[in-house]
């Protein structure tokens, strides 16, 4: 059964959670909590050069609503601290596509779904067919690598939205933590 929306019709989501209880033997009192959650949908523009890309930018929101939902519903006790999002174009389309559906458009469904947010959020786009991995960054964090087995199919796009609990585990070098995050722009 396809989902619909105005302008991608979904066709499956896939939700991976990873919890990291210790890391280099040492147990964390807080665990790392990673939860991605991916639609796979039909990409409208497959097969031909589209030059208005504003189906793939106005539907990613409406994508964005649904699996940001599903993702911050699985980190309700944790808490969200970091983000990452991330789009496989199927064979059939361009790199541009994924790049679309990864606009501010879609970025401010997740800022919603984490309670606020003003950091940029990373992201990772790529072409490939069902199975192909994707490493998508969480801003200040770990990565985390998301497969969909039997996607994208050549005409589709996965759209994936990731949210993290924390830094992480054993965290001792450089970079930013959230003790000197001040709301503004992500720097102290």
């Amino acid at each position: 059964m396809r989902v619909e929306n105005q302008t991608l019709k979904i066709r499956k989501f896939i939700t991976e959670i990873e919890d990291v209880l210790s890391e280099e033997g040492q147990v964390s009192q807080t665990p790392l909590r990673k939860v991605a959650v991916t639609a796979v949908c039909q990409n409208p523009c497959a097969g031909r050069y589209t030059e208005d890309l504003s189906i793939l930018i106005e539907g990613s929101g409406e994508v964005g609503n649904k699996i940001g939902t599903i993702a911050a519903w699985h980190m309700r006790e944790s808490g969200i601290q970091s983000y990452g999002k991330g789009a496989i174009v199927g064979l059939n389309g361009a790199l541009e596509h994924a790049e679309a559906v990864l606009t501010t458009i879609f970025g401010d469904t997740m800022r919603v779904a984490a309670g606020g947010g003003k950091a940029w959020i990373c992201h990772m786009a790529k072409r490939g067919g069902p199975g192909t991995n994707i490493d998508i960054p969480l801003a200040h964090k770990d990565a985390l690598t998301v497969t969909v087995h039997d996607g994208p199919l050549p005409d589709e796009l996965a759209i994936t939205c990731v949210f993290a609990s924390r830094g992480r585990l054993n965290h001792r070098i450089g970079g930013h933590s959230v003790e000197k995050i001040i709301g503004r722009d992500g720097l102290k």
